[in-house]
């Protein structure tokens, strides 16, 4: 599938979508929602695609926000279509069995920020600054930003960067708990690289079984998040991955899953 506003490369069973808005500053258009909509799925449906990378172009912006200009026309109406819109690309992107990393390389703002909490690990450039700066333009974030934030952050925290809009520097970010880690720029290719290929080295099944355990439980109450946990558990003592990984931590030997 050709693409307008974003680029897919595959390496090695990873696929990477960058963002390539550069002159707006990857700022997310109608049309770049429904691009990245539409790459995520068909790396979800890829059995050649084992994990995901979303980043941007350019050296300034991850994704710098929502297109303004765009956004400055809509009515009520279109501007909840607007957001429900985004939060179901995002909300695609956070279900995922393939781990999928966020390598922010800028400005992550507004909804930037927002797709960077999408993804299950988020990996930062010394130059990365965080922020949700809606409550600037007499709004509040609309792709998830005020639901994402605190359960990564902490109520307090979330409420405090949401009510006062400020920026946060990667290294305030990490401190934070809002991104895994942080590293220089011409690194961030290669620490993605890596973090990826210890995920990748495990049981695919038992990734995705991590992803899904927590992604629900996180909206279960404990008894019940404790019981997909053991229900996860159970299936995945089924499957000859288990076996193979048993097999070889008793033999003293690296195991070799198979994606099957």
């Amino acid at each position: 599938m050709s693409y307008q506003n974003i680029e897919v490369a595959d390496d090695a069973g990873v696929r990477t979508i960058t963002i390539n808005r550069p002159d707006k500053l990857n700022a997310l258009n109608i049309a770049t929602v429904g691009e990245l909509d539409a790459a995520v799925a068909e790396a979800e449906a890829d059995d050649q695609v084992f994990a995901l990378v979303i980043t941007g172009s350019g050296g300034k912006a991850f994704v710098a926000g929502a297109d303004i200009s765009e956004l400055n026309t809509l009515g009520p109406v279109e501007a909840k279509e607007f957001a429900l819109r985004g939060q179901s690309v995002f909300r695609r992107i956070e279900l995922m069995a393939k781990p999928v990393v966020a390598a922010v390389n800028g400005f992550a703002l507004g909804g930037g920020c927002e797709l960077a909490m999408a993804c299950h690990l988020r990996v930062a450039s010394s130059n990365a600054v965080f922020g949700q700066p809606e409550v600037k333009l007499g709004l509040i974030p609309g792709y998830g930003g005020t639901q994402r934030l605190p359960r990564l952050v902490g109520k307090g925290r979330a409420l405090e960067l949401l009510l006062s809009g400020r920026n946060v520097s990667a290294q305030e970010a990490a401190t934070i708990g809002l991104v895994n880690q942080v590293c220089e720029p011409e690194e961030l290719a290669a620490v993605v690289a890596k973090i990826l290929g210890t995920i990748l080295a495990n049981g695919p099944l038992a990734v995705s079984h991590c992803i899904e355990a927590v992604n629900s439980g996180l909206e279960m109450g404990l008894d019940d998040g404790c019981m997909l946990e053991a229900t996860l558990f159970g299936v995945g003592a089924a499957s000859e991955q288990m076996r193979e990984g048993t097999a070889a931590f008793l033999e003293r030997r690296k195991p070799e899953f198979t994606r099957d």
